[in-house]
């Protein structure tokens, strides 16, 4: 089955295998959050331990869990972390600014920091706005586009939730545009934190008018 991006709780999982890596998204928690098992090799990490940890620890399976890295704060994107954790015996990563705010913690990423997996890695952006430490994660792929998977800083059709505040809301449009939009091409693919994938060449004709509306 092609992959879509598309995914609901309880339902099955979406598989893209790109070669050198392998994403498996799954829609899980009350909230409809996505979490996403990348493997490469013979090693696996996990973006958001977000809710029912027996549906992510199914995913991972006996091929064992190298990191979980939690994209930020919110208690949504955290809620089976230390369960994933304690069965796994995997490291727990967050950004320095995030870290006191999520429960199981067991190193801290900053901008430009590199997170492996396999023989491959994953490059940390740090987004200011949805909250102090959100962060999105950058593959890229050699001999294919890039893909970003960006916790709940950018969606198909707008920034991140920044309730209201116009600073915040600043601060994370002019990060998503200034690290994302001005620095990678339009094939970038994305990989939000709630709902469907896009790209960013969809979503950059829309750049303006996110600045116009404020939200």
């Amino acid at each position: 089955m092609a992959y879509t991006g598309e995914v609901k709780r309880g339902g099955r999982p979406a598989v893209r295998d790109l070669g050198r890596l392998t994403i498996t998204k799954v829609s899980v928690g009350e909230m409809d959050n996505n979490a996403y098992l990348l493997r490469s090799g013979d090693e696996q990490i996990l973006i958001d331990a977000a809710d029912d940890a027996r549906t992510l620890l199914d995913l991972v399976g006996e091929a064992g869990l190298e990191t979980v890295v939690t994209t930020h704060r919110h208690g949504d994107h955290w809620q089976a972390l230390a369960e994933v954790v304690e069965a796994t015996g995997a490291a727990s990563l967050a950004h320095a600014a995030d870290a006191d705010g999520i429960p199981v913690v067991t190193g801290t990423v900053r901008e430009g920091d590199l997170i492996a997996v396999g023989e491959h890695a994953l490059e940390v952006i740090h987004l200011v706005g949805h909250t102090p430490g959100s962060i999105a994660l950058l593959f890229h792929d050699p001999e294919g586009i890039g893909h970003l998977f960006t916790g709940d800083s950018l969606f198909p059709g707008g920034v991140g939730n920044t309730r209201g505040n116009k600073e915040n809301f600043e601060s994370l449009l002019n990060d998503v545009e200034l690290k994302l939009f001005n620095r990678l091409p339009d094939e970038t693919w994305f990989y939000p934190g709630h709902g469907n994938d896009s790209t960013l060449g969809k979503e950059r004709p829309h750049l303006a008018e996110w600045r116009d509306r404020g939200w």
